[in-house]
């Protein structure tokens, strides 16, 4: 089977949030999406001194698509106004389908901010076709112990969400992406198939691998074609990469600050709707 091409690696720009340290590598000056995958913050990694003041992200609204959040160290607390509250500890995920519509806080908790202590986050939006932009919003937290581990060539793929070697990760999706944090050791390596078709997040969260050949370095995404079949990720030194992959949508994307919608007339649909209260809230 032919392996998949790389058009273009893409490094994440430096857009720090108060003192939050953050990079972006989606979307990009020469890359607005990769179909589903619209946005990816990568926060940290840093140390939080003792009293501070935490995350930014107090309550704020989101319609037409979802969100996963990767913590990878620290702890996140998520409240959110249809009634789901969590903390999730490192190398936990959340997965919330805005959906319809909601506001969400996500901040750190209590004893974060009075201890402190080591914190970096991802978090990534997929969008939602047109059919599935209006569904019932969810949220699903799963701690680190509840995501299966599979070991392959000295690498670990913690699965999220998907079906690979026979196990299927917790998040059951709408949309049936696949999603993955691998950590490979020195000289570690995993490939996947079945990938035509298909478009591929491959982001490097530290180290550096080849994939397909190709050498990736940390803070940069990989954009790879959409033809091709297979993947294969190696690494020279010890690395940690999220992998995911998804059926493009093909529809017309216009996103305003928190809701991405189809057109602008449902944009503007969604400001309404969220100024009139009908988001609910919550409390930061």
């Amino acid at each position: 089977m032919p392996a998949k091409t790389l058009i273009a690696q893409h490094p994440a720009e430096r857009d720090d949030i108060g003192d939050l340290v953050t990079r972006r590598p989606l979307p990009g000056p020469s890359l607005p999406q990769v179909d589903p995958f619209l946005f990816l913050n990568h926060h940290g990694p840093q140390i939080y001194p003792p009293n501070n003041r935490g995350l930014p992200f107090g309550p704020h609204p989101h319609r037409g698509f979802e969100t996963v959040t990767f913590i990878l160290d620290g702890e996140l607390a998520h409240r959110d106004s249809a009634g789901h509250e969590s903390i999730i500890r490192a190398g936990g995920v959340q997965w919330m389908t805005a959906g319809s519509g909601l506001v969400h806080a996500e901040v750190s908790p209590e004893a974060f901010l009075r201890e402190g202590g080591p914190m970096e986050i991802l978090q990534l939006w997929v969008n939602l076709p047109s059919r599935l932009k209006m569904t019932r919003p969810r949220y699903v937290g799963v701690q680190a112990e509840a995501i299966p581990t599979l070991d392959c060539d000295g690498a670990v793929v913690r699965l999220i969400s998907g079906t690979w070697g026979g196990t299927t990760g917790p998040i059951e999706n709408l949309t049936g992406v696949f999603m993955s944090v691998i950590d490979l050791d020195a000289g570690g390596r995993v490939g996947f198939g079945s990938l035509s078709g298909r478009n591929v997040f491959l982001y490097v969260v530290r180290g550096e691998v080849a994939v397909n050949g190709w050498a990736i370095a940390a803070w940069n995404l990989a954009e790879l074609d959409l033809d091709g079949d297979t993947v294969e990720i190696a690494a020279k030194e010890p690395a940690r990469v999220v992998f995911g992959h998804a059926a493009p949508i093909g529809e017309p994307v216009v996103a305003h600050g928190p809701f991405v919608m189809n057109t602008r007339e449902e944009i503007l649909h969604a400001i309404r709707d969220y100024q009139a209260g009908l988001f609910d809230n919550v409390s930061a």
